[in-house]
């Protein structure tokens, strides 16, 4: 059941960035459609992160000290890209333009995801 709150609250963060971010766009042809195309990119995003996100954490972990943190910003936006891509691949009609609007999506789905979870704790979470 947790699994399927993350899924709809990243699937709602993905639907809130392709409002507020311009070059991020979900376009179906019916309501249905995109809501299906939000959930499976939302689902792939989950991938990613979960399987790349902590390789490259161990393996970029003298970048992350370096720039105090900031690498993670870039690295959430190439993740963001890689999820465009294999969506692209599965031929989904989700698009991101390129970098900045992938850095900016992002930023706005980490904070759009946090603020919703806020809401809508997991019954795991020990808050």
């Amino acid at each position: 059941m947790g699994f399927l709150i993350r899924l709809a609250i990243t699937a709602v963060a993905l639907w809130i960035t392709t409002l507020v971010v311009p070059g991020i766009e979900v376009s179906g042809d019916s309501a249905t459609r995109t809501v299906l195309t939000l959930v499976i990119v939302a689902l792939i995003f989950g991938i990613v992160n979960a399987v790349l996100k902590p390789i490259i954490k161990v393996v970029g972990c003298v970048f992350y000290l370096l720039t105090l943190g900031l690498f993670a910003l870039v690295v959430n936006a190439l993740l963001f890209l890689l999820t465009d891509w294999l969506a692209q691949q599965l031929d989904l009609p989700f698009t991101i333009d390129g970098f900045w609007p992938a850095f900016w999506g992002a930023i706005v789905m980490a904070i759009v995801g946090w603020a919703i979870s806020l809401v809508i704790p997991d019954k795991y979470d020990r808050r």
